[in-house]
């Protein structure tokens, strides 16, 4: 089983944990006040931030995530206007941190699930399932099996440039939940 460094420590950031941790992997954090002091000891790490905190973390890290498997979860939400993303049109920010990180196995996961969903397994009666999108097989299959083996569902969707749509998707469903057209308990679901 891989182990996990995750960078937060918000709501986000804990549910992740309980789903790997219930699964047998070993996970710690480093949260902002330990951004450039604290090591990575995972061989997985989580950008469970805020997008506008990645810049940071890679400027601070960029070495230490050489070979690396990185999950990002952020939703690059304009925070002024809660109304676009601001990443380039046509791009995503795992696009973004990937161009950023080329020796790094980037993945885009959990920006379609709230932390609620997460913590309690379920979205409605159906199952949490998380998308994963990436270029590396590999990297891809050591999250799936985690998320599995934490009592998840976890999909393959597809090559990085799939995060675009996950985006999309994780966009949607905020401006959803904060129009307060859906709860922060809720979200989508996927149904076989």
């Amino acid at each position: 089983m891989a182990s996990f460094t995750i960078f937060g420590n918000g709501n986000m950031a804990q549910a992740i944990d309980k789903v790997l941790s219930a699964g047998g992997a070993a996970v710690n954090h480093i949260g902002h006040d330990e951004v450039g002091k604290a090591a990575i000891s995972g061989d997985v790490v989580v950008l469970a931030v805020p997008y506008p905190a990645v810049d940071g973390i890679i400027a601070s890290y960029g070495k230490q995530l050489v070979g690396k498997v990185v999950v990002d979860i952020t939703n690059p939400l304009n925070f002024q206007t809660f109304d676009e993303l601001v990443v380039p049109v046509g791009s995503s920010a795992a696009v973004e941190i990937q161009k950023m990180l080329p020796e790094s196995h980037v993945l885009k996961a959990f920006n379609t699930t709230f932390a609620a969903t997460l913590a309690t397994g379920k979205v409605g009666e159906n199952t949490t399932t998380v998308l994963v999108a990436g270029d590396d097989a590999d990297a891809k299959s050591i999250l799936i099996e985690a998320v599995k083996a934490g009592g998840l569902e976890a999909i393959d969707a597809g090559a990085l440039k799939r995060a675009h749509e996950l985006e999309a998707l994780g966009f949607l469903q905020l401006t959803l939940a904060a129009s307060e057209k859906i709860g922060w308990t809720g979200g989508f679901a996927v149904v076989r």
